[in-house]
């Protein structure tokens, strides 16, 4: 494996809630079936009192066991196990933290900018999860399967969906209204429950920013258009 594709996935370690030099010696326990201190050490080339504190760091983490013997020796829980591992204990403290810590209104009247593209798509996603009664959505079309599974779970539930998009995708999403448009730009526009807005662009950049806005009046300014972008597809497919 390339220096390219074990820096990526160290990335990937750390966002599991591995530091660096954890996720580094994870990966060379991965590689190896079983690894007392002093080889690790000398496999990764970091000083050996950084690896026996990365090594308990890693049996606390639940990513790795220790073997006791003479020497101790060290052995990598699978990446499945450790992710899965993860995502239940972090799912048990959102709950906790969810129920435990000070309620606020879950949405603004302001005007609210989100920059960077993951943070949007993360809106995105937090935004569909609230939908009560119905949601409307322009977005690049190569971004539509990212949101199916929400969009089906929407539908499922007898909500509406109504999508504006430059193509159709290649798998049908059953059960919405689908608008195809000539519009051939990037951006992004989405009501949910004609209450909030967000809109922008979406390149995938991190330069991307969109709008996130519960003002009533904006919505309104903001649905109309839409609306009316609805009727000239109409009328257009019409003639």
């Amino acid at each position: 494996m390339d220096n390219a594709a074990l820096g990526a996935l160290t990335e990937k370690l750390v966002q599991f809630g591995l530091t660096r030099q954890e996720a580094v010696i994870y990966l060379c326990l991965l590689r190896n079936k079983e690894l007392s201190g002093y080889e690790v050490s000398k496999l990764t080339g970091i000083s050996r009192s950084n690896v026996y504190g990365a090594l308990a760091g890693l049996v606390e983490e639940g990513a790795a066991y220790l073997l006791e013997g003479e020497p101790n020796k060290y052995t990598a829980v699978s990446a499945a196990d450790f992710c899965e591992n993860r995502i239940r204990q972090l799912t048990r403290l959102k709950q906790e933290l969810v129920s435990q810590a000070p309620q606020i209104g879950n949405n603004s009247e302001g005007y609210i900018t989100i920059s960077g593209h993951r943070h949007i798509m993360d809106k995105i996603y937090n935004m569909l999860e609230h939908v009560e009664y119905r949601v409307y959505l322009s977005i690049p079309v190569e971004y539509l399967e990212r949101f199916r599974m929400n969009l089906e779970k929407l539908i499922s539930e007898g909500k509406k969906v109504v999508l504006l998009i430059s193509e159709l995708p290649v798998d049908e999403i059953q059960g919405c209204t689908i608008y195809l448009t000539e519009k051939k730009d990037r951006q992004l526009r989405l009501i949910v429950d004609s209450s909030y807005v967000l809109t922008g662009e979406l390149t995938g950049d991190v330069a991307d920013s969109c709008l996130y806005c519960g003002q009533k009046n904006f919505v309104n300014v903001f649905k109309d258009s839409l609306r009316n972008e609805i009727k000239l597809i109409e009328r257009t497919n019409r003639e």
